[in-house]
């Protein structure tokens, strides 16, 4: 057992070593380790060593008294375009109740309507910034134009103004707290479909054709296209080579079976997450199950039909 104990030991540091960017980081996995052994009825700890939050693996007091002194500010992004606008007012009154309370948070909401994003009440240190952008009359299309635009955003704007950012579904709403335990250098969150699944039951792109390939005998988790967070910097090349691979398939006349969900899932088998968010911070519909012991954030019912384009 002593053996053991001393080989996480140096596993972990030279994960720390190779992988962690910034004191935050090495601080956020300590705790995140060393609360571990308060869940055993859960993975909380990837291979590479990368935290997996749970609730209960975290100390939210330790984590704030972190990074609120440091004054960091954490960018949202967000996409309200056609009939999906009808979300923005539960997804904002949510975040002002649960997403990175007391810290200085900052909405892009990108929509084809902007005199239809809602008034909402915010809190200190907390503002919105609405940008224009053209509906489509495919909703894929939606999805396949996000990593561009989030891209832009940070080259003209964000890599400026804000020092974390979290990408998120418009047809979402924020159930329970999301705080500091959150934040790491590159952020994943684990689906909640697959969560328990091996992989080879994973809904990876099958294709050699496109650019999101995973043959079957690799990967390590599935995880969710409605999250990518973590510094500006690394989201920044996240989007850039996804939008790449996009560009490259749609030249090809391919299109990824789950279109930047895929190609979100290729990037991370080779460029691992530093955190992994738990099914808790994506789930789907109002039920849970013994592992999951609270929704923190999750899509919302909706009848596709009435509010996708195609």
């Amino acid at each position: 057992m002593g053996t053991m104990k001393s080989l996480l030991i140096v596993y972990m540091f030279v994960f720390v070593y190779s992988c962690v960017s910034s004191l935050n980081n090495l601080i956020s996995l300590c705790l995140c380790l060393g609360l571990a052994n308060s869940r055993k009825d859960v993975v909380t700890v990837t291979p590479w060593l990368a935290p997996i939050v749970w609730e209960g693996t975290f100390d939210t007091n330790i984590l704030d008294a972190t990074y609120k002194p440091q004054n960091i500010t954490v960018a949202n992004t967000v996409f309200a375009v056609g009939k999906y606008v009808q979300f923005l007012k539960d997804y904002l009154e949510s975040a002002e109740q649960y997403f990175m309370l007391g810290y200085r948070v900052h909405y892009y909401i990108f929509t084809d309507q902007p005199e239809a994003v809602p008034t909402v009440t915010l809190g200190a240190d907390r503002r919105i910034t609405t940008l224009k952008i053209p509906g489509s009359n495919r909703w894929q299309e939606i999805t396949l134009r996000r990593m561009e635009m989030i891209m832009n955003l940070i080259e003209t704007q964000l890599v400026n103004e804000a020092d974390y950012i979290f990408c998120l579904d418009v047809d979402t709403k924020f159930y329970g707290h999301w705080g500091a335990e959150s934040l790491s250098r590159l952020v994943a969150a684990v689906h909640f479909g697959f969560y328990s699944a091996s992989r080879e039951h994973f809904t990876y792109e099958r294709r050699p054709e496109s650019q999101a390939y995973i043959p079957y005998g690799e990967g390590d988790y599935y995880y969710g296209g409605a999250m990518i967070g973590g510094l500006v910097r690394e989201v920044y090349k996240v989007t850039k080579t996804c939008h790449l691979w996009l560009n490259m398939d749609k030249a090809n006349s391919i299109e990824a079976v789950w279109q930047e969900e895929s190609h979100l899932n290729k990037y991370f088998l080779y460029n691992k997450p530093t955190k992994l968010l738990s099914p808790e911070y994506l789930w789907n519909g109002p039920y849970q199950n013994n592992e999951v012991k609270m929704i923190r954030y999750s899509h919302v019912w909706k009848d596709v039909s009435k509010v996708r384009p195609n």
